[in-house]
C-alpha cells in the first residue's frame, strides 16, 4: 500500500484559510493578554504601594517602551474582544457556514484594525 501523503510538510508553502488566521490570532491574543495581566498587576502593586511607587510608575508609563507595550496589551485586548463577540455570535447560530465563517473572520479583522488605529491615536 503506497501512501501519496507528503513525507515533510513545509509550513512556509500552507495556504490557510482566513478563519484559520483569525483562529490563531485570537488564541495568541490570549496568551499574550495572560501574559501582559502580570506585567500590569506588577505595575498596580507598585503604584499602590507609596507615593514614591506610583511616580515611578507615572514616569515609566510615560516612556515610549512603556507607551508601545501598554499599545501592545490593550490592541491584543480589543483584537481577543471582537474575535470573542464574533465566535458568540456563531455560537447563537449566525455565520456558521463556510461563507458566513469567512465573511466574519473579514470583518473581525477590519474593525479589529480600526479600533487599533484609534487607539494608538488615543495612547499617542
Amino acid at each position: 500500500m503506497k501512501s501519496q501523503r507528503p513525507v515533510n510538510l513545509d509550513l512556509r508553502t500552507i495556504k490557510l484559510p482566513i478563519t484559520a488566521y483569525t483562529s490563531i490570532l485570537h488564541r495568541v491574543s490570549g496568551v499574550i493578554l495572560f501574559f501582559g495581566i502580570a506585567i500590569l498587576l506588577f505595575a498596580l502593586d507598585a503604584s499602590l504601594s507609596s507615593e514614591e511607587g506610583f511616580a515611578g510608575v507615572k514616569a515609566c508609563l510615560s516612556s515610549p517602551l512603556a507607551k508601545f507595550i501598554i499599545w501592545g496589551l490593550l490592541s491584543a485586548l480589543l483584537y481577543h474582544l471582537v474575535a470573542g463577540a464574533r465566535h458568540l455570535v456563531m455560537d447563537a447560530g449566525l455565520g456558521e457556514t463556510l461563507e458566513g465563517g469567512k465573511l466574519g473572520s473579514k470583518i473581525v479583522i477590519v474593525v479589529a484594525a480600526i479600533l487599533i488605529v484609534l487607539l494608538g491615536v488615543w495612547i499617542w
